[in-house]
């Protein structure tokens, strides 16, 4: 791209006409409210699209996106730009006490032989991961019973950095140092500061594009425990509602369902109970 195209993507800015048509397909896309307020921020990260594809202004990239067919793509790239990925591992640490001290026993009880968990909402991976090493480790002794993982995530980004399972030496300090032992692999040189998750409880997660938005979600079997955490935020109330309807269709009576702290079901009649701070039962 030129130099004059670059000063272009720079003074460029989106216009009402065009931030309102975007916005839209956002929200009837990934369900995200792109309120006004969000505008910078919208231009900052579709800069970088307009870097990558040579294109020098908000109006040519709008008429490419929405004028033209064939770019399917293209607008998987753009809700990967606008996606927020803020993840940890053992993040809201109560629900993996949770998880192991209560729901895990519960279901065993019930003779399980293959505990099935999805992660909705994985990005770039440290949910899953962190389940992964709660169940390894819950079974390690139960000779009689496994696990799968399905992790699933909107943007193909994190996905591919999820299924790489390489992370910084300071993301993965949460991890308990017995489990950090078990499941982290620590390079030999020790001036790298990254660890990778190892390759057998990798093996137990597996990961694919998934939109929330869909009318139906096509995970197979029922679900014993789901998570679904911090992506309600970003919906609206009637979003939030199909999202977890849809989302207790996946469950198993007696299932568990895992929402983000900052989140609520208050207001939406659901065939779930409360059993610990955002935790909640199917009934």
């Amino acid at each position: 791209m030129s130099a004059v195209a670059t000063v272009a993507c720079v003074e460029d800015h989106i216009s009402k006409r065009n931030f309102d048509q975007l916005a839209r397909f956002i929200y009837d896309y990934s369900g995200i409210k792109m309120p006004p307020t969000k505008l910078t921020m919208l231009e900052g990260r579709l800069r970088r699209r307009l870097r990558a594809t040579g294109i020098s202004s908000f109006d040519d990239y709008c008429d490419y996106l929405f004028k033209h067919d064939g770019l399917e793509q293209e607008k998987v790239f753009l809700i990967d730009a606008v996606t927020t990925n803020k993840t940890d591992f053992f993040r809201e640490p109560n629900h993996f006490a949770y998880l192991r001290d209560h729901a895990l026993p519960k279901l065993a009880a019930r003779d399980l032989r293959r505990f099935r968990i999805w992660s909705s909402a994985c990005s770039t991976g440290a949910e899953p991961y962190t389940i992964a090493m709660i169940l390894d480790d819950f079974t390690r002794d139960r000779p009689q019973q496994d696990y799968a993982i399905l992790a699933t995530d909107l943007s193909t980004d994190v996905l591919q950095t999820a299924r790489r399972g390489i992370y910084s030496a300071d993301m993965v300090a949460p991890v308990p140092p017995e489990l950090r032992e078990r499941y982290v692999m620590t390079p030999l040189d020790a001036h790298r500061r990254e660890v990778r998750i190892h390759p057998a409880l990798r093996s137990k997660v597996g990961f694919a594009r998934l939109n929330l938005m869909d009318p139906s979600y096509g995970v197979g079997d029922p679900m014993h425990i789901i998570f679904c955490r911090n992506v309600l935020i970003y919906f609206d109330k009637p979003t939030q509602h199909r999202v977890l309807s849809r989302l207790i269709d996946c469950l198993v009576p007696g299932g568990y369902l895992f929402i983000g702290h900052s989140e609520t079901v208050s207001g939406f009649d659901l065939p779930i109970r409360q059993v610990a701070n955002t935790v909640f039962e199917k009934v």
